[in-house]
């Protein structure tokens, strides 16, 4: 049901169809003023199935009060047959409510695993957002946005843990992540579930565009989602929200911890890098992530956790002065007194 003449706010009234599901969202947004900022332009990646409608439904109602700059992108991946009328049914469908539209178009070849269709996806709505941003140079930043819910999550999660992924991946979904430059990726549905967005779409009368290879058992995100996660509901209902807030929670802890590790170092910042004796009072693991955090904001690329627990290992006490080459002309070096750190050219 919705409800008329809503309060948005002591100050001010809005006439619209609003209901719960806006409210939601819009609570959201108010509790978090940086992820979807007044005025901003917002570049929606729409794939025509429930949860990318539901966003664009949600985000369309609610521009009225934000007064976003909207755009829709699609990927036609090619993956079945009925791809081509999708994609000319959804910009119909979105021009029809003065949209702006655009679309790429790639091959099975090229995006041949879920891996590579992400990575193809993003670099598409990277060179679409830099474009909208040259072309409207008063708005010099963007935020792209996917339909991610927490149903999304939870299979993110359960199938990091099955491979052996370490906190950061276990918080991989996360609400906002830097894409390019001035580009954020945002994921406003995390709040909602997958039968959320299902029940937005009938209220709201929303066409939704069947992908049928997410039916399919080859791959295995979909496994997960019609196989796994159904029986763990049978076993413990509700198990599906409960492993998407543990999500929120390893991104949050991570947030935490990224802001503690920033604080330690500075403690023990030599005029030419670290002070080894200091480090060195410091437990094995603790090591790791300080020096993975040093390496990090100095540029040089990742490492694994255990060449890091080497290399904390050999700086460690009463080990010889040493030196290890990294990556892209980076090395460390450390002496009795510094740890250091240089690139060669």
């Amino acid at each position: 049901m919705t409800n008329q003449n809503r309060l948005i706010n002591p100050s001010m009234t809005i006439k619209m169809d609003w209901s719960h599901w806006h409210l939601e969202l819009h609570k959201r947004l108010q509790a978090n003023p940086l992820l979807l900022p007044q005025g901003e332009s917002l570049l929606l990646s729409i794939s025509g199935g429930q949860d990318s409608m539901a966003l664009l439904k949600l985000t369309m109602d609610l521009q009225r009060i934000y007064k976003w700059r909207l755009y829709v992108w699609h990927g036609n991946h090619k993956w079945h047959q009925d791809s081509d009328q999708i994609c000319s049914e959804l910009e119909s469908w979105c021009k029809s409510r003065r949209l702006s539209f655009f679309s790429n178009v790639t091959n099975q070849k090229e995006v041949s695993n879920e891996a590579k269709a992400r990575d193809w996806r993003y670099k598409c709505l990277t060179e679409i957002a830099q474009n909208i941003i040259k072309e409207n140079p008063e708005y010099p930043s963007l935020k792209v946005l996917t339909g991610h819910t927490g149903s999304d999550r939870a299979e993110t999660f359960i199938q990091n843990l099955s491979r052996g992924a370490d906190l950061k991946g276990l918080s991989s979904q996360r609400e906002i992540r830097v894409l390019y430059g001035p580009i954020d990726l945002i994921r406003p549905l995390l709040i909602f579930s997958r039968n959320d967005t299902l029940k937005i779409c009938k209220e709201m009368n929303l066409p939704i565009w069947q992908d049928p290879t997410n039916e399919s058992l080859k791959i295995s995100r979909n496994r997960i989602r019609k196989q796994v996660l159904p029986i763990l509901e049978e076993l413990h209902p509700g198990c599906s929200r409960r492993i998407a807030a543990l999500g929120e929670s390893l991104v949050n802890y991570e947030n935490n911890q990224a802001e503690l590790t920033k604080l330690a170092l500075k403690a023990l910042y030599h005029s030419e890098g670290l002070y080894r004796k200091e480090f060195n009072r410091l437990s094995i693991n603790t090591k790791s992530i300080l020096l993975a955090y040093w390496l990090k904001i100095s540029g040089v690329p990742v490492l694994t956790r255990a060449q890091l627990k080497e290399l904390s290992i050999s700086i460690g006490e009463g080990k010889p002065p040493g030196s290890r080459n990294l990556q892209k002309g980076w090395r460390l070096f450390w002496g009795s007194e510094s740890i250091q750190l240089k690139q060669e050219k």
